[in-house]
This record gives C-alpha cells, sequence and structure tokens, in this order.
C-alpha cells in the first residue's frame, strides 16, 4: 500500500490457526471393526432370544381361550331338573313347557341345543355358531334320542315352540358301539357313549312346505 511520502508499506498477513476436529466416539475405527462386530453379534443374539420368547407366550394362548370357551359353554346349560325314564331307555325332563306349536311331523324345524358327555364336558354347541340347527325329525335323519326327545312318542311328550327340555340318551340310541364325529382319525364321540342334551325348540321353519 503506498503512503503520502511516497513510500510503500508492506502488510504480513497473520498466521491461522486451523481448527481440528475429532472423530466422535459413536464412530468406530477401522481398528475397533472386531469389537463393534462383537456387539453386534450380542444385539443379533438378544433380539433373537427375545422373539423366541413372544412366540412362546403367543403358542400358549390358544389354549387359554380353548379353556375358557369349554367354561363359558358349560354356562349355557339349563337348570338341573328330575328325569323321567320310559321304555326304551330315554330320559327326559322339561325345564320350560313351550306354549307355542306342536313339533310336526316329517316337517323343518329350528332348535339350538347343548350337547354333553355323561360327565359334563361339552362336545357340541349351537350357541358357539351363533344360529340354532335345522333339522327334521320322524325320519331318521337324527339319532333316535332326539326323535323320540323331541318329538315325541313312547311315554315322552312332544315339544312346543319355545319348550326347554333335557334329554339323557343312552348310547343305543345314540350312535351305538361305534364312534362319531371322526376326521382323520381322531374321534369326538367314543363308542357307547351316553349323551346329554339342553334343547331348545325356537319355532317351526318358516320354509316347510304348504
Amino acid at each position: 500500500m503506498a503512503t503520502a511520502s511516497g513510500h510503500l508499506t508492506i502488510f504480513t498477513p497473520k498466521p491461522r490457526t486451523l481448527q481440528t476436529f475429532k472423530a466422535s466416539a459413536s464412530v468406530p475405527s477401522i481398528n475397533n471393526a472386531p469389537a463393534a462386530a462383537g456387539n453386534f453379534k450380542k444385539q443379533l443374539m438378544g433380539f433373537a432370544a427375545g422373539l423366541m420368547a413372544a412366540s412362546a407366550v403367543a403358542a400358549a394362548t390358544p389354549l387359554a381361550a380353548d379353556a375358557t370357551r369349554i367354561e363359558y359353554y358349560a354356562t349355557v346349560s339349563e337348570p338341573s331338573c328330575e328325569l323321567s325314564f320310559v321304555r326304551s331307555g330315554l330320559g327326559y325332563c322339561d325345564v320350560v313347557v313351550g306354549s307355542g306349536a306342536e313339533v310336526p311331523y316329517g316337517q323343518l324345524i329350528n332348535v339350538h341345543y347343548t350337547a354333553r358327555f355323561a360327565d359334563g364336558i361339552v362336545f357340541d354347541s349351537t350357541y358357539k355358531r351363533a344360529r340354532p340347527l335345522t333339522m327334521r325329525l320322524g325320519t331318521g335323519k337324527v339319532i333316535k334320542g332326539l326323535d323320540q326327545g323331541i318329538l315325541g312318542g313312547g311315554g315322552v311328550p312332544p315339544m312346543q315352540v319355545g319348550g326347554k327340555r333335557k334329554l339323557h340318551i343312552p348310547p343305543h340310541l345314540a350312535y351305538g358301539p361305534e364312534p362319531a364325529g371322526c376326521f382323520s382319525g381322531d374321534c369326538n364321540i367314543p363308542a357307547n357313549a351316553t349323551l346329554v342334551y339342553d334343547v331348545n325348540f325356537v319355532e317351526v321353519y318358516k320354509g316347510n312346505r304348504k
């Protein structure tokens, strides 16, 4: 830079200090790669162990659900009543005597039922399907104990709409010496089983031919 006196003055720039940056401790260096890999392996093993534990809990859930289901369907049992036995060996008693139409011979009707073995274990129920069963009586479409127990005959009065009846069905009026409800070798009803039905006569099926 030139001054008023004509002399040239040269300014020497001051040296600057360069800032240095240190690598973050969270970023592994090449030398620390084996340690980082070990930590990752431990984290992966921990995650796998947690996943296995969650799977074990999930696998146990259906068993609890089944237990609850059996307990629930046991609560739809009608109150106990004193059974009357007729010559055929069928036992019956009316929990509620219906006031509607009498069950028609050979026609379709809708019934709700809960079916148990003699020891009280439920093996079938229309309530779990949330709809009654449509059946035809007097034509051999159902077991003899249901035919006689609902349709009547042999000392058993016919049911009426709105009626609720308990039936104690001996093996020879049920499925006899052969197991029933079999699928892939597993049978729902063993041979010579005595069955107990709680039957609710809901209605005469509206689709019957006039």
